[in-house]
């Protein structure tokens, strides 16, 4: 790499940094993961940075490069089985009474969405999280827009089970805590 490519590399980082990080994140489900993997991603684009500039989306490659880090990883660490649940509201039931009230639900869609398969958290996080339409998602993860589309729908169908479940448990530990469909 030269010292041209390398102001470039770094100009891009600087710029799309934080939000690959946040990606990162919600693929891992934990910060300082998110960011060895946004690391691995970021050194894999460096090596190969004279050939993406020129197609000009190392965006694109980045993102490519987190999923198939995380998918590497997960297979690694897959020891665990996944824990089956029932149903999830599709809509939120009203005003958080408190602050305290969103960490618990937040902390509840992140464990939801980290027992989510790998294709499936990816797809939720580029959709919903990045805001992603179907055929970027498909680029991306490398493959087709149906793919996408019935992996969004067993994603959706999971976590409604998962948070549906675990709200009765919350609101019966929680005082004063209601969530209802």
């Amino acid at each position: 790499m030269n010292a041209d490519e390398e102001r470039q590399f770094r100009e891009f980082v600087a710029a799309r940094s934080r939000s690959l990080l946040h990606t990162a994140y919600l693929l891992t489900g934990d910060w300082e993961q998110g960011r060895d993997l946004l690391q691995t991603a970021l050194a894999s684009t460096a090596r190969r940075w004279s050939r993406l500039r020129e197609r000009e989306q190392p965006d694109l490659y980045v993102r490519r490069a987190l999923y198939h880090a995380q998918v590497d990883r997960f297979r690694l660490l897959s020891r665990r089985r996944e824990t089956l649940t029932h149903t999830v509201p599709d809509q939120p039931s009203g005003q958080v009474a408190d602050w305290a009230d969103t960490v618990v639900q937040r902390q509840d869609i992140m464990a939801a969405l980290r027992r989510l398969p790998k294709r499936q958290r990816a797809v939720i996080v580029l959709r919903y999280f990045e805001d992603r339409p179907d055929h970027e998602i498909a680029a991306i993860l490398g493959v087709a827009q149906g793919t996408v589309r019935s992996q969004t729908h067993k994603a959706l169908a999971s976590l409604r089970t998962t948070l549906t479940e675990a709200e009765p448990s919350a609101s019966s530990t929680a005082p004063g805590r209601s969530v209802t469909a």
